[in-house]
């Protein structure tokens, strides 16, 4: 397995590893519930240095984006970021990601989900015939989230750079915790405002930012954060989780992604898509909420009332700010509308719930 420049850190907090991704990650410290707790309430640090990160550079770098993206990166101006995906030539997605504007029509960051680092690498690779630079810069970049409604006022006091007034979806860089050339950005996962720090682990920078982070916010109640809250956190607020939710065998339309899936440009299966939104989408995914007791989880059928089979959870949780079991799957479009009965089989029973809105929280 592979190691984040924090991940002794974590062992020292006497976190619960395991794998993911391929590295040794934290999926929590204390308890997932009261770690989820922490980032709704106050301020939680999560160690996100597994996700990739590429460099695209030149005068057709924007062209090279826009061919393999599904949404409109020629909307995005210096400081501004967007989410999109990157579809497969079969209508399905081969990851979903983000894409900052560096410098507007030359330089382009895109994060994609570290279980798919080669494969988005050389999906994209395959379509840059016009030598666009590009430069992998995962295994360099250390990447932190500090999630929460306390979490930018605690960070504030650690650089110069206006995160007070830093709007979702922009970013700035500069020096953070007497570290030069740190970009931070708003583009959370969890629903709970807050930030995330990019930088090239070297020289001790991640020990630096590391402790300065803990020096200002630990009196405060700013705590490490595991996985298995981040997953809790951001189903609640209905965000897809590549892998469960969306993969190469589902559309953008189909899981609710109309909205970063722009017809105004040429991309990778636009045709497909065209003819999904004039058709209609023949399956949704939806929100569903528990009525009966039970956890829904990934891959449970879901049935209607004649038991006749109609989708399947993609994730399902305890929500611990809600106090009820919820899940997203995937319904035929006959039984998705809001307020619909279904019933998920659990342990070969079939347990009431019904299709909600999303997000949850």
């Amino acid at each position: 397995m592979k190691n984040t420049p924090f991940t002794q850190k974590h062992i020292d907090l006497g976190a619960k590893m395991a794998e993911f991704a391929g590295y040794n990650m934290p999926i929590s410290y204390s308890s997932i519930n009261e770690e989820h707790q922490v980032v709704r309430t106050n301020a939680g640090i999560f160690d996100v240095s597994h996700m990739g990160e590429f460099i695209l550079k030149g005068p057709k770098a924007l062209d090279l984006i826009q061919r393999v993206t599904s949404n409109d990166a020629s909307k995005l101006t210096d400081g501004k970021a967007q989410y999109s995906c990157l579809p497969n030539e079969e209508g399905g997605i081969v990851d979903d990601l983000l894409v900052y504007c560096v410098e507007e029509n030359k330089v382009y960051m895109l994060v994609v989900n570290a279980s798919n680092i080669e494969k988005d690498w050389n999906w994209i690779s395959k379509f840059n015939t016009e030598g666009v630079e590009m430069h992998n810069i995962s295994e360099k970049t250390a990447l932190l989230a500090i999630q929460g409604p306390k979490a930018v006022q605690y960070m504030q006091q650690l650089t110069d750079m206006d995160l007070v007034n830093l709007k979702y979806y922009t970013f700035a860089k500069g020096t953070f915790a007497g570290v030069e050339n740190v970009v931070v950005s708003a583009t959370g996962y969890t629903g709970a405002g807050g930030v995330e720090i990019y930088f090239e682990d070297k020289d001790g920078d991640a020990e630096k930012i590391w402790s300065e982070i803990f020096r200002i916010g630990g009196p405060n109640g700013l705590k490490p954060i595991g996985l298995g809250a981040r997953d809790t956190l951001r189903l609640e607020m209905g965000f897809c989780l590549y892998g469960n939710d969306i993969d190469d065998t589902t559309s953008p339309l189909e899981a609710g992604l109309g909205w970063i899936t722009k017809f105004s440009k040429d991309f990778t299966s636009r045709a497909i898509f065209e003819k999904q939104k004039a058709e209609g989408v023949k399956r949704k995914l939806v929100g569903i909420e528990m009525i009966d007791r039970g956890i829904p989880r990934h891959h449970h059928h879901i049935q209607d009332a004649n038991g006749n089979e109609i989708g399947h959870v993609t994730s399902g949780t305890q929500a611990p700010s809600l106090g009820k079991a919820i899940g997203m799957a995937y319904i035929g479009k006959e039984h998705a509308a809001e307020g619909s009965e279904v019933f998920v089989m659990i342990r070969d029973k079939a347990i009431k719930a019904k299709v909600v809105k999303m997000p949850f929280a």
